[in-house]
């Protein structure tokens, strides 16, 4: 074994702890996805939102568009935490079973519409869904009382539970329950 200075030894330590965190950075790095099925226009979608702690802006319009207002055709940049809730959720769940979506952004005139078709379904006014911060869903192969019960636990937002329509809706605002 060849004799080091000290210097020397201080930057071969350093490069050898750099490429040993290097190594556990790249080993630990994951990239979170969402497997979504539109039910109003088909579309799938199975894409990462999220890497290494970044969102992925490019995908990110993949899913504005998925959830766009399919009734207008209008898009809206949809809050990347309602992506991280739907993941986290899956994650609490234990499944990446596809999450179909019922109704994602919506247009104050599909809003408004909506309202005006039945008010006993709770549309509200000034809905989260109106400014990409709420989303209704089912997961193919889980009960939505789960779906419910796991997302209420989660104490990350809106969790509302529609029995009637099958769906549970999340949004990114305070933390409540209907």
């Amino acid at each position: 074994m060849r004799n080091l200075t000290r210097r020397q030894f201080i930057g071969t330590s350093a490069a050898l702890i750099a490429s040993i965190k290097m190594g556990h950075a790249s080993s630990t790095a994951s990239a979170k996805t969402l497997n979504l099925y539109n039910t109003h226009t088909g579309e799938t979608l199975f894409e990462a939102f999220e890497e290494n702690g970044e969102f992925l802006l490019n995908n990110l319009s993949q899913f504005d568009h998925l959830l766009r207002d399919h009734r207008q055709n209008e898009v809206l940049g949809i809050d990347p935490q309602l992506l991280c809730q739907l993941h986290e959720l899956q994650t609490r769940l234990g499944v990446e079973n596809t999450i179909e979506v019922i109704s994602g952004y919506r247009s104050p005139k599909t809003n408004n519409m909506l309202r005006s078709r039945s008010a006993s379904t709770g549309v509200a006014k000034k809905s989260f869904h109106m400014v990409g911060r709420a989303i209704d869903i089912r997961i193919r192969g889980v009960k939505t009382t789960q779906v419910r019960d796991t997302a209420m636990g989660m104490k990350l937002g809106g969790v509302g539970y529609y029995a009637g329509s099958d769906f549970v809706h999340l949004d990114t605002g305070p933390v409540r329950a209907w």
